[in-house]
């Protein structure tokens, strides 16, 4: 639901709201969240870098709203920092890597609006998940491709994720 009176920016970085909502240009946008397979390929994720922060040299932050323009604040699913990044409240700057863990409703082409706005941001690296089918993309500015080999990586980063191994553990919830 997207709200119909526009909110100041200064109301939305100074209100709680929960789901946390997307905040584009004034109007609130809320996000599909809340279903258990969401939840859990969200919470693998999560583990998966943390347990290897300190060998990747990163943070990772669940729900964390990034500023992708003045009046523009996404909130990925997961977003992934280097480690010395800036501790702000907000993300105002590129994230190493943002995550989209797609819901039922969802669909690639719907967030491709997003994706354009991390780019734009200067993030070069967007994955997206989809627990449903089983499929993981890398999404830029020319649209969502599948992994070749069956693995998420970050080039230049010891980064490396078996897409077999993350779904294997979502199939034993």
């Amino acid at each position: 639901m997207a709200s119909s009176v526009l909110v100041p920016v200064s109301e939305y970085l100074n209100s709680m709201y929960h789901p946390d909502c997307d905040y584009l240009d004034g109007e609130l946008k809320e996000r599909n969240v809340g279903e258990q397979p969401h939840s859990e390929l969200q919470a693998i994720l999560t583990r998966i870098f943390g347990m290897h922060k300190q060998d990747w040299d990163v943070r990772v932050l669940t729900e964390q709203r990034v500023q992708v323009s003045e009046m523009r604040f996404r909130i990925p699913d997961i977003c992934v920092l280097h480690r010395h990044d800036p501790k702000d409240r907000i993300v105002h700057w590129a994230p190493l890597l943002c995550i989209e863990v797609l819901s039922e409703e969802d669909r690639l082409t719907e967030l491709q609006t997003k994706v354009d706005e991390f780019a734009a941001l200067g993030v070069a690296n967007i994955w997206v998940l989809d627990p449903w089918k089983r499929k993981a993309y890398y999404a830029s500015t020319r649209g969502f491709e599948q992994p070749s080999d069956g693995m998420l990586r970050i080039a230049g980063t010891p980064i490396e994720l078996s897409l077999q191994e993350i779904f294997a553990e979502l199939d034993e919830f």
